[in-house]
């Protein structure tokens, strides 16, 4: 089958699978009208201090409110990332070229917005605050394709990422209801978003790769090396440990990052959710400083 029947059939399969598990945003959340702390809000395993020295020095009520603003931050994220994204697909509907993928589109578009709908609920309602997005834009020119790469590509790094973190997280017995139903839900629904990614880069990267110089080539590897570093740094988020009430947040962000604990986990985790990106050509996953030597 041609990579473009292909997407289109997939897209075919998307658009059924997501009107059959339609969710309306408002009804599928238990929302407290006040939380309950010191209580897990992130899987401790997955909280960016965790196995550092400075998570060994925590006690247990510290490590708990530590969670608690470390899932702001992760809300936050989404809520940044899928803002981009919600602004990126809608520029694409209808495009030339994407026309197979149309009405996934508009399937893809209203559930990015449920999910801003409970990221965001929980960060105003509980903390009363969303982490603003730090991501720095540079813009360039782009060959023919080139655009659709980077965007796509870097929708699929993003979630694949955080799916990584749903998935552990909405099974989690030891969270808080709220947010391991909140994980769970998004993770429900982007289990076809992260299906829609790995075609539509694959069918996009062999329509358009070959026509491309190799030094278009290498700067997309290079872009996306560097958005999934950004990506990653974004976890390391010194306001979050600021509002934990832990002391000098930059140094603590810096030294966290630089631990062999944490190089591991990023590594791991990046080789494990992203080597498909890697088995096509579109990203070197070892080439990405991920912190540490490479």
């Amino acid at each position: 089958m041609a990579p473009a029947d292909a997407l289109a059939q997939t897209a075919r399969r998307l658009c059924a699978s997501s009107r059959r598990a339609y969710q309306h945003p408002f009804g599928v959340i238990d929302w407290p009208e006040a939380l309950e702390r010191p209580q897990w809000f992130t899987s401790p395993e997955l909280v960016s201090l965790h196995a550092t020295p400075a998570w060994e020095v925590l006690g247990d009520d510290e490590r708990q409110e530590l969670s608690f603003w470390e899932a702001v931050n992760f809300y936050s994220l989404n809520i940044h990332g899928e803002k981009a994204l919600m602004e990126g697909l809608a520029r694409r509907l209808h495009r030339p070229g994407l026309e197979e993928v149309t009405e996934y589109l508009h399937h893809f578009l209203d559930e990015e917005n449920k999910h801003s709908i409970w990221f965001g609920t929980f960060c105003r309602r509980y903390a009363g605050r969303i982490y603003p997005d730090r991501t720095l834009s540079f813009p360039r020119d782009h060959v023919p394709g080139e655009d659709d790469v980077l965007f796509f590509a870097q929708v699929a790094i993003f979630e694949e990422l955080v799916d990584r973190y749903n998935s552990a997280m909405g099974r989690d017995g030891r969270l808080a209801p709220v947010a391991r139903q909140i994980n769970a839900n998004h993770h429900l629904e982007e289990t076809r978003h992260l299906v829609f990614g790995r075609h539509v880069v694959e069918h996009l990267w062999s329509r358009h790769r070959p026509g491309w110089s190799d030094e278009t080539v290498e700067g997309v590897r290079l872009h996306l090396a560097g958005y999934l570093a950004s990506t990653w740094r974004a976890y390391y988020n010194p306001d979050a440990y600021r509002d934990a009430g832990l002391a000098e947040p930059h140094a603590l962000a810096r030294r966290a990052w630089e631990h062999p604990a944490t190089i591991d986990h990023r590594r791991r985790l990046s080789s494990t959710a992203l080597g498909w990106l890697g088995d096509l050509g579109v990203l070197d996953v070892g080439a990405v400083d991920l912190g540490g030597p490479r």
